[in-house]
């Protein structure tokens, strides 16, 4: 029963029944007052109505003799000729002159004595030439004790009021069930959704349907699930790269190690120097995963002040030189003077632009050129290297940035490297506060950017 009424459901259907039960007893109840006050107003009017004749005779006596005295003989006049009033029993009356002093009583036991206020507020006023001069009281006497049609007609007002009341509740209760059910729908298959990725089944998506906020929910939901999705892709993917990467130089050095044991290779410094290299090479690759580990989880050592860029584009420039010349490329340095300083670490600076140097002279043929240019853009100081190669493919552009990512479906060392370079150049300087990006189309070359903000 306890975990029937924790149900969100079953707590939103009894929150709007209890709601709507309420409004209609309030109405049932202010309805039932003042049709039993209209009522009793109708009843009176149709009383009043029947006294008109004597109003008018009391009036008329009045403004021929300008007193109360002699008045109880129209009274009886009056009384002798409707001893009964519309079939309900005759009602007593009550005169009293403009102080509200009774001067006349059918029962004789009044005169002299004053209204009280309810006889007042329901008196007739006795009018002569527009002035007040005294009250007609008709108490009729169901207004006491009703009488027997009253209290049937009041009786069934009641019963049919309950009833109504009764048929609105139960409706209401009825579509608060509907809607508690409709407005939850959404809510379990989020919950649903939720459990299908404790058992790590990733591509399971909840419909996006409901109220504006439940189809949001269901919405972001639905964009966690994906970005889960792609983050556990990314961890397999990662996982199998490192292995993958690893592999290469212990395979190398388990086997020329066990050749050497086995007395198949010399035990020789040109040997040992490969090995040596391969060491080298698995060195790297720690140290390259953990600056990118590093930076990711902003922990990355940098010291941040105002930098020049302009010799520092120079020196970059200038030590690819060599490289370049021995391909036939060309290096064209293009920087806007004067170039305002920026807030960066110059060493990381530096690695950055090494990174996309050589990414840029691996894929520039030979007899194309390479353009390292700087210009203050939007507020920002952006450095881009510009080559004229191969480009990049649309299927691979989005992927440039990923970890391990490498063009080739063979994953060859020998073509792009570990995949690592341009990763950690966006970790770099994402780290410094920039962006950084790449547009490329296959065969007209490739342009490499990021952005570094002013000091």
């Amino acid at each position: 029963m306890n975990r029937l009424l924790n149900r969100l459901w079953v707590r939103l259907t009894l929150a709007l029944g209890l709601v709507t039960l309420v409004g209609v007893g309030m109405v049932a109840l202010l309805t039932n007052i003042q049709a039993a006050e209209q009522f009793r107003q109708y009843v009176a009017g149709q009383d009043i109505a029947n006294y008109s004749s004597l109003l008018d005779s009391i009036q008329a006596f009045y403004a021929k003799n300008g007193t109360w005295q002699g008045v109880s003989d129209v009274m009886a006049k009056f009384i002798a000729a409707r001893s009964q009033v519309a079939g309900r029993g005759r009602a007593p009356l009550v005169l009293a002159d403009v102080n509200g002093v009774v001067v006349y009583d059918e029962d004789n036991a009044r005169v002299g004595a004053a209204l009280s206020s309810d006889e007042r507020v329901d008196a007739l006023p006795v009018s002569v030439n527009s002035q007040t001069v005294g009250y007609l009281v008709v108490r009729p006497p169901w207004r006491n004790v009703p009488g027997a049609i009253e209290q049937n007609f009041l009786t069934r007002l009641r019963f049919t009021l309950l009833i109504a009341a009764g048929a609105a509740g139960l409706l209401s209760l009825v579509l608060a069930v509907v809607l508690s059910r409709t407005l939850t729908a959404p809510l379990a298959s989020l919950e649903q959704g939720a459990r299908f990725f404790a058992a790590r089944a990733w591509d399971h998506r909840v419909p996006e349907k409901g109220t504006a906020e439940v189809a949001d929910a269901a919405r972001a939901f639905n964009e966690m699930a994906a970005s889960l999705q792609e983050a556990e892709s990314l961890r397999r993917n990662l996982m199998a790269d490192i292995a993958h990467e690893l592999r290469t130089p212990l395979t190398v050095l388990q086997g020329n190690l066990r050749a050497m044991l086995d007395g198949v290779y010399p035990l020789e410094r040109s040997e040992i120097a490969t090995l040596y290299d391969e060491t080298r090479l698995l060195g790297r690759l720690v140290d390259d995963l953990r600056e990118l580990a590093l930076a990711e989880a902003g922990q990355l050592p940098l010291n941040l002040q105002a930098t020049d860029l302009s010799p520092l584009l120079t020196t970059v420039a200038s030590n690819f030189g060599v490289a370049a010349e021995t391909k036939a490329v060309q290096i064209n340095e293009v920087v806007a003077e004067p170039l305002p300083p920026v807030r960066a670490d110059a060493d990381r600076v530096r690695q950055v632009l090494v990174n996309l140097m050589s990414n840029a002279l691996y894929h520039t043929p030979e007899g194309a050129q390479i353009t390292l240019s700087a210009a203050v853009r939007d507020g920002r100081v952006q450095v881009a290297v510009t080559d004229t190669g191969e480009g990049i493919t649309p299927k691979d552009l989005p992927h440039v940035f990923d970890r391990f990512y490498r063009g080739d479906s063979s994953r060859s060392r020998g073509h792009g490297g570990a995949g690592l370079g341009l990763a950690i150049a966006k970790a770099w300087v994402q780290a410094l506060g920039g962006e950084i990006g790449v547009e490329s189309s296959p065969g007209h070359g490739s342009r490499f950017w990021f952005t570094l903000a002013l000091a």
